[in-house]
């Protein structure tokens, strides 16, 4: 396999959110969340950029902010699932080779993060990229909620390849701990097996969708970043993205 050449980024979003409902309109600065991600994503400058909203505000507040969006089922166990179904509305005839995968909760990502994530891509034995930082806090280490990646990564390196992902403190002995971004980039190929495939054991206990892939023989490199971007899943941490952001 060669290095994909026509990228296209995909941002999930559904209204269902118990702690912050209808998220994905939460205004900051005058402007829906769901716009400022899609901001950030138009300025990475991989690719097009398309919004797969399980409900019609949200394609119309993309659209209104003069993005593009489709409807997909809102019934869709994952955010794979209504990615891919995005790509086959937009692209049904496979010009794009490589799909990027950025969620729609983080309003202050950077665009230099997301085109991160595109970049191990470029070795042709990687199915799926994704990404890590290394954690400095200490109470993250045996956090449940923190997601760990296991990766083998050679001193210096900057990008290893993930053999597990975990929710435990893993792994043992020194050296650092990877918590992981979860942000991805699939070959086309690698994302359409990917949806096709049925939940791994070890998917369903750690409640991980990425293990399915390493389940079935798929390759996770990893790239690792400064920075965790900020989540918004909460008001509180509505407040925190008003304050990150200056209005545009």
């Amino acid at each position: 396999m060669s290095a994909p050449k026509a990228p296209l980024v995909v941002i999930p979003a559904r209204m269902a959110s118990t702690r912050l409902p209808d998220k994905p309109l939460a205004d900051i600065h005058g402007k829906p969340m769901i716009v400022h991600v899609w901001e950030r994503a138009m300025e990475a400058g991989i690719g097009p950029v398309v919004v797969a909203a399980a409900e019609r505000e949200i394609a119309d507040a993309v659209t209104a902010a003069g993005g593009r969006a489709v409807l997909t089922d809102p019934a869709h166990p994952s955010g794979s699932d209504r990615i891919w179904e995005a790509v086959r509305a937009v692209d049904p005839d496979g010009v794009h080779d490589a799909v990027v995968n950025v969620q729609g909760d983080l309003p202050t990502i950077e665009p230099a993060t997301i085109r991160a994530v595109f970049g191990p891509l470029s070795d042709p034995s990687v199915d799926i990229a994704t990404l890590g930082v290394a954690i400095t806090v200490e109470e993250e280490r045996t956090n449940p909620n923190v997601v760990k990646a296991v990766v083998e990564l050679k001193p210096g390196a900057a990008t290893g390849r993930a053999l597990y992902f975990t929710r435990a403190t893993a792994p043992w002995g020194d050296g650092p701990l990877f918590h992981h971004i979860g942000l991805y980039a699939y070959r086309r190929d690698a994302l359409a097996r990917f949806v096709a495939l049925p939940p791994a054991e070890l998917e369903k206990r750690e409640k991980l969708e990425q293990l399915r892939a390493l389940a079935n023989g798929m390759t996770i490199a990893l790239a690792v970043v400064d920075a965790v971007p900020l989540g918004v899943d909460t008001p509180a941490d509505l407040d925190r993205a008003r304050a990150l952001l200056k209005p545009r």
